[in-house]
């Protein structure tokens, strides 16, 4: 039997994305980690509101993480709120105004400023939904039989 009380060994990102994903399921969302929702991208939370709404949130956990990183413009046509999520003692003058800020840690998180809004259209919201709820299934069904998705 599996040992619940120690938790695997995470990097300061996922960490940072763990606080995320608590603070947001307060907030009524649900939220899946590294969902890829097109060819080359792949975000570090998809959250998912009670009425359809997408946002994705990059989360930085260090200056060099953050400058390494040429991706992220390419998340903005995949949801409809963009949010930078960093630990309180990153320097985020650095980060591009113009998106939404969250400051937080392993535990919780603040929505500091919240992301302007850009409505997905209809049908690339349709594919998000789908692709979020495949993506959550099948890594809930690979919790349950960890051997049983090797094939596909």
């Amino acid at each position: 039997m599996q040992d619940m009380t120690t938790e695997p060994t995470l990097k300061p990102g996922q960490l940072l994305a763990r606080g995320v994903m608590r603070s947001l399921a307060a907030h009524g969302f649900a939220c899946v980690e590294e969902l890829v929702p097109a060819s080359g991208l792949r975000v570090d939370v998809m959250a998912l509101g009670k009425k359809g709404e997408i946002w994705i949130v990059e989360c930085k956990s260090s200056r060099a993480d953050f400058t390494s990183d040429g991706k992220w413009e390419g998340y903005l046509d995949w949801c409809d709120r963009f949010f930078w999520a960093v630990d309180s003692e990153f320097p985020t003058e650095i980060l591009p105004e113009g998106h939404g800020l969250i400051v937080g840690d392993a535990y919780d998180a603040e929505i500091l400023r919240m992301g302007p809004e850009a409505k997905l259209a209809p049908a690339r919201r349709k594919v998000m939904v789908q692709k979020f709820a495949t993506c959550a299934a099948r890594r809930l069904q690979a919790l349950r039989d960890p051997t049983g998705l090797l094939g596909s």
